[in-house]
């Protein structure tokens, strides 16, 4: 366990932060607020917080996965649930080292989820959307 003080936007916060082998670790902050999770510090900004979670048709996803080529970041999510795509047409724009990379679909389909929002962090092979 590490004990660190972080000043974000002038507000003073002591936290304690328990390593672990990469998923995210629960820390509590010795003031009144809590901290929710806390991730192996990176030389990258803090993101800001997140739009609310894309629209999935309920109940169901796709047999045809669509999974990350590489790690990066959602730039933009060009289809939505229930749009009918051809094979090669863009569903998701990876950025990955300040380029922009097409996630396409893989055969022609409808899209039955769109797994991620614009923002989110993933690896490679990282499920991104299902189809139809």
């Amino acid at each position: 366990m590490k004990n660190y003080r972080i000043t974000v936007n002038g507000t003073v916060y002591d936290v304690t932060v328990e390593e672990s082998s990469g998923t995210p670790v629960a820390a509590t902050q010795k003031a009144s607020q809590t901290v929710e999770t806390a991730r192996p510090a990176s030389s990258a900004p803090a993101a800001p917080a997140k739009p609310a979670a894309a629209p999935k048709a309920k109940g169901t996803t796709g047999g045809i996965r669509v999974e990350a080529g590489a790690a990066g970041k959602i730039f933009k999510i060009e289809s939505s649930v229930g749009q009918v795509v051809k094979a090669g047409d863009s569903i998701v724009i990876l950025e990955a080292m300040k380029m922009e990379i097409p996630v396409v679909a893989p055969q022609d389909g409808t899209i039955a989820s769109i797994d991620v929002v614009v923002g989110d962090s993933v690896e490679a092979g990282a499920l991104l959307a299902t189809l139809n």
